[in-house]
Parts: structure tokens; C-alpha cells; sequence
């Protein structure tokens, strides 16, 4: 899970372990019991290095059963709303709909399918770590799941977003391609504002994608694909041609469903553009894709 608005922070806490900041807003907030919970099994993983055993986090029924809701939920919309690469990815990999799986299950199913595996992270994670590390195919993932009291929101990433919205996207091997250069292409962003402007491409597409398919527009983005009530309102956004130089410059909030997004006029469109833009990406393709915005 990247930095970014709308995330909860984990900080260091008086007696050695860690806290997880919730808003006022939060669901969990007021849950004394929830709150605990965030702070331990952020714990688990906030030390963790590459080579460590992934933590293992016992979830209890009622979390399970969180996962088994939003599961089915999510399930059934994806077949009306989500594009045809994501639903072939989701069948490929066979996620577990009766528990949450851990990171190392996710990572025996994918790993065969498209060689990404799951690391665990406590929450925030920096851009350049995070995305970096897709040039070695890996995902940097939370593991707690979002308040019971509200299994069809969450105000933040939890791990239905991270995935049941992104292991299915990584399980096609061509949106698994697409991470790998996003990462190649942060090895090349020297800058802060150009790896900045990166980030704000992967939300308006591998996060907020969408993709015209026979005449409809279809989601691929994990952002989209994860949330129940933004698979509801996506199509009444503003749907606006591919625009690299727009994606990178406009703000978004996080904390509500998105007025803009971007459509693709086909998937294999999608694909190239995409491959395109990451393969080429530096500090230097920044500056020129703004310069011609500005002169357009």
C-alpha cells in the first residue's frame, strides 16, 4: 500500500509496539477491541525484511466472515461491471472465498500464473519502495480487514483491496506486465515530481482504469473492482479520453468515489498505451509530456 491521502498512519507507540491512527470518521474508531487489533497486526509486520517468513495472522471468525461477505458481494458485481482480463485473471487464480487467505497463500497461487508474490507491510509504505518493487514482481500488502460493523465500506486499502482488487488484476499476465515496467520506470524517476506524476498514472488507470468493451465501460482498475459502492457509481463519472499528461497533473480525493476518470477506447489499446508510456518513462518524458500539453 502506497503513501497517499486517506491511509492511516502507523506510528511507534509508548510501550515499543506500534499505533495505527484512525480518523474521527473511521468505523473503527470508537472500537476499543478493532483498534487493539490494528495495532497488532500492523506490529507483526512493521520490522519485517525481505527473506523473513511472512507473518502469519490468526483471524478470527468474525473477520472471516467479513471476507465471506464482501467476497460473495463484490463477486457479483464483477461479473456485470468488471472487464474481461480481470474476470480470466480472477478465474485463474481461485482466490479463497470462505476465509482471508494469508500473503504466502496468495503468493502460491499467483506466483505460478504470473511470478508476483506478496510482501507484508504495515501500512504506509513509500512510493518509491512500493512501486520499485514491482520491477522484481512484488506486491507490498496490509493484512487487516476493514470494521464488521460496515463489511461493504472501508475508508481505506485493507486487504480486500489489496487482494481480491489487485492479486486478480496480477493474475493476467498482461496487467502483470504493465506493474513490471511501472517499476523499471520508478528505477529511472530521479525526481520526487516526476515519480509523483507516476503515481498519479497508476491511480487514474491500474487503480481507477476504465475500459470501453462492446460499447460499455468496463472497470480493470483495483480501486474500482474492490469497492462495492464505487462499482456503483463509476459509469456516472466523467469518462474522459486517455490523457497522460492530464492523468499526471489532476488532484484526486481518495475519501470519495471519483467524478473523473479515464476510459480506454479498447483493451488492447489499453495494454499498448500503457507499455508504452512505462517503457519510456523518466524525468525527461515527464517534462515533455507537459511541455505538449501546454502547447495543445
Amino acid at each position: 500500500m502506497a503513501t497517499g491521502s486517506g491511509y492511516s498512519p502507523v506510528v511507534p507507540s509508548g510501550d515499543g509496539g506500534v499505533e495505527v491512527e484512525l480518523d474521527q470518521d473511521h468505523p473503527g474508531f470508537a472500537d476499543p477491541a478493532y483498534r487493539r487489533r490494528r495495532n497488532d497486526i500492523a506490529a507483526l509486520s512493521v520490522n519485517w525484511l525481505a527473506g523473513e517468513p511472512v507473518p502469519f495472522v490468526e483471524y478470527t471468525e468474525a473477520e472471516h466472515g467479513v471476507w465471506r461477505i464482501v467476497s460473495h458481494e463484490l463477486s457479483r458485481k464483477h461479473e456485470k461491471y468488471a472487464c474481461r482480463e480481470f474476470l480470466h485473471g480472477r478465474e485463474a487464480l481461485a482466490l479463497p472465498t470462505d476465509h482471508i487467505p494469508q500473503l504466502d497463500e496468495v503468493s502460491e497461487h499467483l506466483v505460478p500464473i504470473t511470478g508476483f508474490d506478496y510482501a507484508p507491510v504495515a501500512g504506509l509504505a513509500p512510493l518509491r519502495e512500493f512501486y520499485g518493487a514491482f520491477a522484481g514482481r512484488r506486491f507490498f500488502s496490509t493484512q487487516y480487514i476493514r470494521h464488521h460493523s460496515v463489511p461493504l465500506y472501508t475508508p481505506e486499502p485493507d486487504i480486500v483491496h489489496e487482494v481480491i482488487g489487485h492479486a486478480n488484476q496480477l493474475a493476467s499476465p498482461k496487467f502483470a506486465a504493465v506493474c513490471e515496467e511501472v517499476g523499471r520506470a520508478v528505477g529511472r524517476s530521479e525526481r520526487a515530481e516526476t515519480l509523483a506524476f507516476l503515481s498519479k498514472v497508476f491511480w487514474f488507470t491500474l487503480e481507477f482504469g476504465v475500459v470501453f468493451e462492446d460499447g460499455s465501460p468496463q472497470a480493470y482498475g483495483a480501486g474500482i473492482l474492490s469497492s462495492f459502492g464505487e462499482l456503483d457509481v463509476f459509469r456516472k463519472a466523467d469518462l474522459r479520453p486517455f490523457d497522460f499528461a492530464a492523468m499526471g497533473s489532476v488532484e484526486y480525493d481518495i475519501t470519495r468515489y471519483q467524478p473523473l476518470l479515464y476510459a480506454a477506447e479498447s483493451f488492447d489499446r489499453l495494454i499498448d498505451d500503457l507499455m508504452d508510456f512505462y517503457r519510456t518513462y523518466d524525468d525527461e518524458a515527464r517534462e515533455r509530456l507537459l511541455a505538449a500539453s501546454a502547447v495543445a
